[in-house]
């Protein structure tokens, strides 16, 4: 509804002739500041003043006489520096509480298909804290654009193949024998464990039957660690698939045409220093082998060969060398530069008792996602994980995600879901009905500011998906319960005395629970019916 009466707004001012003929930027509209008293804002008058080269606030006061004759609006006034305020009226908001629709109007599922591909860890080990907020980041994303109509599918990329598998195998052998890993080697207890489990029937294997058996029981823990992180993937694309189709040396071949491969030094390079990358990389070895980076080229050729137009990789805080050679390829492969989105999330530090938990990933000493899962539940952890944008580091507190009082932002959320679903609970208990709509209700404030409230789900998810980011979903649930909690505290829901209100105030009770629900759901969080 909110899309609409932009577009109205837009309508009314560009078609007047204080303004028209003028090359006018677009409306945009946000939540208005508490203390104005007014619903939403809108700063158009601030960017078209350089166009219209009049002063900002005299265009906001020529604005807010228009805006006052758009439907839905109760009252609009000019603030400096340049901002209209506008108050919606009552029905606009009595119709909102009754919309549900996340997507827009006249949009069906887009036909431009997006793959997301995150975590894609190499099964050389179990999975970390730092797996599991890029694991957080990306399902929440695909559940986001989904939502928003955005055909949106999850991949992870198991890196099956290569040295680090044959590495693998290897630090296997070693602990069945009773011998420490080589010192490149892989060095965690989970070895020990895994040793201790086949030291009876692995006599006469091969280096490469320690390595197949090593790899595909650490792919088993990730599948079980990302089921129980609520995290679900479209397909998981083995690395190994690649070379069954012979994707490589068809990859190396098409960009050999394109002339963009070329030998030097007995090794096959590509020309990526052409244009983002700050150096030529190679493809094929001296030895004949090829590179990880050609394996990413045909991967990433593989998804746009499977209809994919938009490839989103999700990756970790020690990638961004990987960024400039990847865009590279993509123009190599002839595609747009908005084909393919890097979104690199940073690190994750635990805090407890105030103090940094210190991890090593070479010594085999971190702390897992398995294990923070059963430390704080996974609730918290992907609430916690979808709280912070991707580029910013993270200290996650431990103490604070175990709490369960209002200082923990997931319990403050989910209380409110727990909370609405009681007091339905209790009214079936007392055949108290809800009303079918909320036209001709007078509102009492708290009422208003939790409907209004309720208006901004739907922007906020299209916040999201632009910017590839769920934290703006976690701040507006916060806030929302903010406001709920607001609400059951000042305005009385169940009163057998007066069944007009009751009746409005779980329709009001009803939406805020479905709004929460839908919000935790997608970012992977649980809604309960008790606390």
């Amino acid at each position: 509804m909110l899309d609409k009466l932009k577009a109205d707004i837009e309508l009314k001012l560009k078609s007047n002739e204080n303004f028209a003929g003028a090359l006018l930027p677009p409306v945009e509209i946000s939540s208005a500041p508490a203390h104005t008293g007014a619903d939403i804002s809108i700063s158009w008058p601030l960017s078209a003043a350089k166009i219209l080269k009049k002063n900002p606030l005299e265009i906001a006061k020529t604005a807010a006489k228009i805006i006052q004759g758009v439907n839905s609006v109760a009252d609009a006034q000019a603030a400096p520096p340049g901002f209209v305020n506008i108050i919606l009226d009552d029905g606009f908001i009595s119709n909102a509480s009754l919309d549900r629709r996340l997507k827009d109007r006249n949009a069906g599922v887009s036909k431009e298909r997006t793959l997301i591909e995150f975590v894609s860890a190499n099964p050389t080990g179990p999975l970390h804290v730092a797996s599991g907020r890029g694991a957080s980041l990306g399902d929440s994303l695909v559940r986001i654009l989904n939502a928003v109509g955005i055909n949106c599918d999850a991949e992870y990329y198991v890196n099956d193949a290569g040295n680090q598998a044959e590495l693998l195998g290897v630090s296997l052998k070693t602990r069945v024998e009773g011998k420490e890993p080589p010192e490149n080697g892989y060095h965690g207890d989970y070895l020990i464990d895994m040793a201790a489990e086949i030291k009876d029937k692995c006599a006469g294997w091969t280096d490469k039957e320690f390595s197949s058996y090593a790899i595909e029981y650490l792919i088993k823990t990730h599948q079980e660690d990302m089921a129980a992180f609520n995290v679900n993937f479209t397909r998981w694309f083995r690395e190994s698939e690649l070379y069954k189709e012979d994707l490589p040396s068809k990859t190396l071949d098409f960009l050999k045409s394109r002339n963009l491969a070329y030998d030097k030094d007995g090794a096959v390079w590509f020309g990526s220093s052409k244009d983002t990358d700050d150096k030529d990389r190679v493809l094929v070895r001296t030895d004949g082998r090829p590179t990880y980076f050609l394996a990413d080229i045909a991967y990433h050729k593989n998804k746009f060969d499977r209809g994919y137009s938009r490839l989103v990789d999700i990756l970790g805080a020690d990638h961004h060398g990987y960024v400039p050679r990847m865009k590279a390829a993509i123009k190599a492969l002839d595609k747009t530069e908005d084909s393919f989105v890097p979104v690199i999330h940073q690190l994750v530090h635990l805090i407890e008792g105030g103090e940094k938990v210190k991890m090593s990933k070479r010594s085999g000493k971190f702390i897992t996602l398995r294990g923070l899962i059963e430390d704080v539940g996974k609730d918290a952890a992907r609430f916690f994980f979808a709280s912070r944008t991707a580029d910013a580091h993270m200290n996650f507190d431990l103490d604070l995600a175990k709490k369960k009082t209002a200082e923990n932002p997931v319990f403050y959320v989910q209380y409110v879901h727990a909370r609405a679903a009681k007091i339905e609970r209790t009214a079936r208990e007392k055949s108290l009905t809800q009303a079918q709509n909320l036209i001709g209700y007078k509102f009492a404030p708290q009422e208003r500011a939790l409907l209004a409230k309720m208006l901004w789900l739907k922007p906020v998810l299209q916040n999201c998906a632009r910017d590839f980011s769920p934290h703006y979903l976690s701040t507006y649930l916060v806030e929302l319960a903010g406001i709920f909690h607001s609400f059951y505290d000042n305005c009385r829901v169940l009163d057998e005395a007066d069944l007009e209100t009751t009746a409005a105030r779980l329709l009001i009770c009803q939406r805020a629970k479905e709004r929460i629900k839908k919000g935790l759901e997608l970012i992977g969080v649980s809604a309960p019916e008790e606390m």
